[in-house]
């Protein structure tokens, strides 16, 4: 990681974005991020494919409280290009800061409709993270969602810095548009963060359980208990061990409700 990246400020108006307890967040809806990524590597094909990697970041409360403590991990989140509101507490903290997002942005929810944009334009995704043949069974799943669909690779790897280089040479040879990261908060933005500069696609995203979800190896909510927020109770009803996580959830509304609607700025 260069000087130049940790010193990094985000070219984002008060308008476009958001800060809760100093971590970013911007104020887009789902399509508007996938238009944003799309663009990008659009821009990056007409320059030859010159054009330096840029970071997704799906931000939900854990992230948030992480980033209180590791300065890495808020380094990271505030400089990417883009940081869209993964969870119903973020979307919450928001509309109480009176700056609302248009709605929650679910890793999940976008990469399936991003394997459409890319079916359509030709642009090709590299699912790297999970379990052992999940991102293969990933990858499958989303070319019957999006057919016409080019993944161009898929390992599960680790976020060990000692595999990024034969990593990254993996990502290089498959020649593709944009990576997906699944080794779960902060490893996955971290590794995204510190090599940047040298990942050979256009778009990186950390997305988080989406793999998980989307090969079928784990159950989303229920709509109903998605659209009333509650999506990360079913998730602690069916996974009890994560108990510990989301308490994360409300100490974190007890410290934005603490901190008042000033004061949250990086």
């Amino acid at each position: 990681m260069s000087l130049q990246q940790v010193n990094a400020k985000p070219q984002h108006s008060p308008q476009q974005s958001v800060y809760v307890l100093g971590v970013r967040v911007d104020r887009i809806s789902q399509h508007q991020a996938v238009d944003a990524i799309a663009k990008r590597i659009a821009e990056r094909r007409a320059n030859g494919n010159s054009l330096p990697c840029q970071q997704v970041i799906t931000v939900n409360t854990e992230f948030v409280m992480a980033a209180q403590h590791n300065h890495d991990f808020r380094i990271a989140i505030n400089s990417a290009k883009l940081v869209v509101a993964d969870g119903i507490g973020i979307v919450w903290a928001a509309r109480y800061l009176g700056k609302p997002t248009p709605e929650r942005v679910t890793g999940t929810d976008m990469l399936p409709l991003l394997a459409q944009r890319c079916a359509a334009s030709g642009y090709r995704l590299f699912l790297l993270g999970a379990a052992e043949g999940v991102a293969e069974a990933t990858g499958k799943r989303l070319q019957e969602l999006a057919p016409g669909l080019e993944i161009a690779g898929t390992y599960a790897g680790s976020p060990d810095p000692a595999e990024e280089d034969e990593i990254i040479e993996r990502i290089r040879t498959a020649q593709a548009d944009i990576l997906c990261v699944a080794y779960s908060a902060p490893a996955q933005e971290l590794w995204i963060w510190r090599n940047l500069a040298r990942l050979p696609v256009g778009v990186a995203i950390g997305i988080g359980g989406a793999f998980d979800f989307i090969s079928g190896r784990q159950q989303r909510a229920p709509e109903r208990m998605q659209r009333l927020g509650l999506a990360w109770l079913y998730r602690l009803y069916r996974e009890p061990w994560r108990w510990r996580r989301k308490l994360a959830i409300p100490r974190f509304m007890l410290r934005v409700a603490l901190r008042g609607r000033k004061n949250h700025d990086a």
